[in-house]
């Protein structure tokens, strides 16, 4: 009897941008997965908008004015327990692909390496980090260059 290969992670991909250099959704959910860690289970939507919807929703999150380059928004606690196998979410991560691109080519990274980073970025206030704080900022930015660098990209906070 062969096993069924369990994914603790499920990540659906929404790329309802228009944008064309949006990566692929196998990079999108290996990103992602890789940012939950293998003891996480649950599931996440990566939704790429455009910058019209990533403004609508900082406006109203965030009261800031603007598109930005990622949101997360952290599912609240399920009111049942899961059923046996079904995944609870664990929250939606929204990246505006025209900031990224935008900010990819101000900074002088590689577009991957910069999407990557919002991924990660967005998946790991899902589970909880923030950097409101220095330290806040410090633990989260060491967990965000482990992983990227597990992932083959540079820092991203390295300046050029």
């Amino acid at each position: 009897m062969t096993r069924a290969r369990r994914v603790a992670v499920a990540v659906a991909v929404q790329d309802v941008s228009g944008a064309a250099a949006v990566p692929s959704p196998a990079k999108l959910r290996k990103w992602a997965r890789s940012a939950a860690g293998s003891r996480r289970k649950g599931e996440i939507t990566v939704r790429i908008v455009s910058a019209s919807e990533s403004a609508a929703l900082n406006s109203e999150y965030r009261g800031k004015q603007g598109p930005t380059n990622v949101l997360s928004f952290p599912a609240g606690a399920a009111a049942a327990p899961a059923a046996r196998g079904e995944l609870l979410p664990i929250g939606d991560v929204v990246i505006c692909a025209s900031v990224v691109a935008r900010e990819a080519r101000e900074q002088g990274k590689k577009p991957d390496a910069h999407w990557a980073h919002m991924v990660v970025h967005g998946t790991l206030h899902l589970l909880g980090f923030d950097h409101e704080t220095r330290r806040e900022a410090a633990v989260m930015e060491k967990r965000e260059r482990t992983l990227l660098a597990t992932l083959g990209f540079p820092d991203p906070y390295s300046v050029k």
